[in-house]
């Protein structure tokens, strides 16, 4: 619900001084409410006829606190361990867990709070959902959803200011270079205070690519109503797999103004956007950057204020329909699934490769360290009293001393937590270019917790380099694949 202009006090001629003074106290509340942001809605509004809620946090809570540490994990410094720096954007802010930057407000609200020390240092805060599941069931439709108030600064005071609510694929955790080919949903992002909100999709590879990276494929829209600052809006996105081709879509209160369709672009990059695990959402406040200097850079300039935070009502997570058939869905129970380019678990696709990171010399043996990896989830079967089998195509070139090793890991009930985790002994490539086979065979170095029926489970294998000084190549798609002891 969008703020609206404070009321009037009550025409009455016998008003008391009490109601004249609250009155007034209404209309400076009010006015308030205006300049920084409106009052939280009562709770996650239900879904839409046909729509089940799959996940959403409502920020409740008392003022000054975390959000959830069930729900959401801080990302904190100028990027990720071994990823690129300043986040890979040239934004110049420090993340940090404090709550100065990133708090609930006691009234149902995040707050992301931007700040500027007296020596010219910014900090600011980004969060990011725990859950990196979220993906359009086959056949239906996701939606993911946020009422946030941008932070509520115009002109030269707001250059720098860069708020942003989207998703990445799950493949980019832990690994940090496989972007955009796991694909990017910008669901909201504002820069430099302008009234407008873009959509954008990232894709493929950078630069260039099917979607035109750095820039991917974006349109933009002025916030229906009030400014995009002064008030709450409704932010959605929508993953559309019950039509074909298959449709994103992006809103604004209900207003569609960006679309992207699955013919837009080859299979291939497609399918390393769609066919992994799924997603993760962000919500963060970045100053400074190639997207906000673009438009009025560099920034911030002295002008840029301190201070002024986005506001998170909710964030939901729902979808509709679904049972439908998808070629990169194996039917539920399949035991055989290939190790796709985009980091799922899947029916074969073209062949593609993987780059499996150096060990630097370290000894990782048993450790994953910066995986590949790839993931199935919604795997239901019954367990057969068999093993884990797996053939993966693994070349190290000219390189001396290199081993890659797996993890296969089983979430039984797809709850989050492991109940079968197997770390197989590591395979030594030998230094002449060429694919060799790294199987079960090798043997298990260590297992943990036990196998049984899995109901909408999950299944992750990671691959690493246990040992070596250069990277490994993985063949992906149609090469490599695992066979679970499932029925």
């Amino acid at each position: 619900m969008n703020t609206t202009a404070p009321p009037r006090p009550p025409h009455t001629r016998h008003a008391t001084p009490r109601a004249i003074l609250a009155a007034a106290l209404a209309a400076v509340l009010s006015l308030a409410a205006l300049m920084y942001g409106g009052p939280a809605e009562g709770a996650v509004p239900p879904p839409g006829p046909g729509w089940t809620t799959q996940w959403s946090d409502d920020f409740n809570g008392s003022a000054g606190t975390l959000p959830s540490s069930a729900n959401w994990q801080i990302d904190t410094g100028h990027g990720y361990p071994g990823g690129p720096g300043n986040w890979g954007t040239g934004e110049i802010q420090n993340y940090t867990n404090s709550t100065n930057n990133l708090s609930l407000d006691g009234s149902g609200n995040l707050k992301i709070t931007p700040l500027k020390d007296g020596a010219g240092n910014w900090t600011s805060a980004r969060i990011e959902t725990k859950r990196a599941d979220f993906k359009a069931p086959a056949g239906g439709t996701l939606a993911i959803e946020g009422r946030i108030q941008m932070p509520n600064v115009t002109g030269d005071q707001a250059l720098g200011y860069w708020p942003a609510f989207w998703a990445l694929g799950q493949p980019y955790r832990g690994n940090y270079w496989n972007w955009p080919a796991i694909g990017e949903f910008d669901i909201m992002e504002n820069v430099n205070g302008i009234n407008s909100v873009w959509g954008v999709l990232h894709c493929g590879v950078n630069p260039g690519g099917p979607c035109n990276e750095t820039t991917g494929i974006g349109a933009s829209r002025t916030c229906p109503g009030a400014s995009c600052q002064s008030a709450f809006h409704t932010y959605r996105f929508e993953w559309d797999r019950s039509v074909s081709p298959n449709q994103l879509r992006w809103y604004v209160d209900g207003q569609q103004f960006h679309s992207v369709s699955e013919n837009s672009m080859d299979a291939t990059s497609w399918a390393n956007m769609t066919s992994h695990a799924g997603y993760f959402i962000l919500l963060n406040v970045a100053m400074g950057g190639a997207f906000p200097d673009a438009l009025g850079g560099p920034t911030p300039t002295a002008a840029t204020v301190s201070g002024r935070p986005m506001l998170v009502d909710y964030v939901a997570v729902s979808t509709k329909g679904g049972g439908g058939g998808d070629p990169t869905d194996p039917p539920t129970g399949s035991a055989t699934r290939n190790l796709l380019s985009g980091g799922g678990l899947g029916v074969a696709g073209s062949a593609s490769t993987a780059t499996v990171a150096s060990a630097g010399g370290g000894n990782f043996d048993g450790t994953p360290n910066n995986p590949q990896t790839f993931t199935a989830t919604g795997v239901s079967g019954t367990y057969t009293g068999g093993s884990t089998a797996f053939d993966l195509f693994v070349d190290s070139g000219s390189t001396v001393a290199n081993a890659q090793q797996a993890r296969v890991s089983y979430d039984l009930t797809g709850d989050g937590s492991w109940d079968r985790t197997e770390t197989y002994n590591y395979f030594a490539t030998d230094p002449v270019p060429g694919y060799e086979h790294y199987t079960q065979a090798k043997g298990l170095k260590s297992a943990t917790g036990s196998l049984g029926n899995m109901s909408n489970g999950k299944v992750r294998v990671e691959v690493w380099n246990a040992i070596g000084n250069g990277s490994s190549t993985l063949g992906t798609g149609n090469q490599s694949q695992v066979t679970i002891p499932f029925s």
